[in-house]
């Protein structure tokens, strides 16, 4: 899609809406004697109000990913994001997007907040993407598709070609989440937005790097869809301390973590394959595996009764008698298959 028409899909409301502004984006100088804010003047690191465009992190971001600080926006975790998807693109009562299924949940639950139909669509076998079921789940009135990849709960990618026939053929917005990218072998997306002005990429700082309490999510788009996903958030989204200990934190070189896990996944994949209760161990390009076991809710309190949380999925739709167990430390991991090795 052409970005114009992309941008004839915002809510005309949105279009029109005149964001909150602050003096700040109007002074361009160095620090001066800031009295528009209301702020209390004695000095004690967080007296001030944080930078709204966050220039500084993004700035180290950009560098990270390799995508320009106007192609950015960062939100309070991934679900701001999601929720502004809904928010810039979806008309309450009238609009409604489509998405895989089984999914991370908050893209229902950001739809029912937002009044907007959400329309699920189950994976295919060995939970393939159902490309063709997608579309045909979408109407006039589709604005959003959903495609978590690596998938949460399954763990799997999607093929790069695949994801990209959706966003060519689809005459919405594709919202591609790649939380659990840094785990997988196949390349992010990223590279794609120049030419695909309807794909927006969803990325965080909670797996790979770490920064899970400090909620820090990533979206990456168009700059015109970024600028408008600016003008909707309110404005001191990320505070002060969040964004100081960030940029402390993304200094550190986590790719030794990043291989320690990937390692940690092959190995207690192939443990868990080898025990009794176990059917199956689901191919994994995330930082968990999810796992079909004879007695899902029975072996899930046998690890709570060993201090050992893991997450039952046995109730979701396509996901019957699984567990989904995060990749943890050698030691941590070597407790959890302990405790599935004893069980019945």
């Amino acid at each position: 899609m052409e970005l114009n028409d992309v941008l004839r899909l915002v809510r005309k409301n949105i279009q029109n809406l005149a964001p909150y502004s602050t003096a700040r984006d109007e002074y361009k100088g160095a620090l001066g004697v800031f009295l528009d804010a209301n702020e209390n003047p004695f000095e004690n690191r967080y007296n001030r109000y944080p930078d709204p465009r966050q220039l500084e992190l993004k700035g180290i971001i950009s560098g990270l990913k390799g995508v320009p600080v106007e192609n950015m926006f960062l939100g309070n975790g991934s679900d701001e994001a999601i929720d502004l998807c809904y928010r810039v693109f979806c008309t309450p009562g009238k609009d409604n997007a489509v998405a895989i299924a089984p999914s991370y949940g908050m893209y229902r639950v950001a739809a029912d907040i937002n009044d907007v139909e959400f329309r699920e669509v189950q994976l295919g076998a060995d939970y393939s993407l159902p490309v063709k079921e997608l579309l045909q789940a979408c109407d006039e009135n589709t604005k959003l598709m959903f495609i978590c990849s690596p998938n949460n709960p399954t763990g799997n990618s999607f093929p790069v070609d695949e994801m990209v026939g959706l966003i060519n053929s689809f005459n919405g917005v594709v919202v591609v989440d790649e939380a659990y990218i840094d785990f997988a072998a196949q390349p992010s997306l990223l590279t794609l937005l120049q030419e695909h002005k309807n794909l927006i990429v969803l990325q965080t700082l909670s797996k790979a790097y770490g920064l899970a309490g400090l909620r820090l999510g990533l979206a990456f788009a168009d700059a015109e869809i970024m600028s408008i996903f600016a003008k909707v958030k309110y404005p001191y989204n990320i505070n002060l301390a969040g964004m100081e200990r960030a940029k402390e934190l993304l200094a550190r070189d986590v790719e030794a973590e990043i291989e320690l896990l990937k390692n940690e996944r092959l190995r207690v994949s192939e443990a868990l394959e080898g025990f009794a209760c176990v059917q199956k161990v689901y191919p994994s390009d995330a930082n968990f595996l999810l796992v079909m076991v004879n007695d899902a809710r029975g072996l899930y309190e046998a690890l709570i009764n060993k201090q050992v949380i893991v997450r039952d999925r046995s109730r979701v739709k396509g996901c019957e008698g699984t567990l989904r167990i995060t990749i943890g430390k050698p030691e941590e991991n070597d407790k959890m298959l302990a405790v599935v090795k004893e069980w019945k």
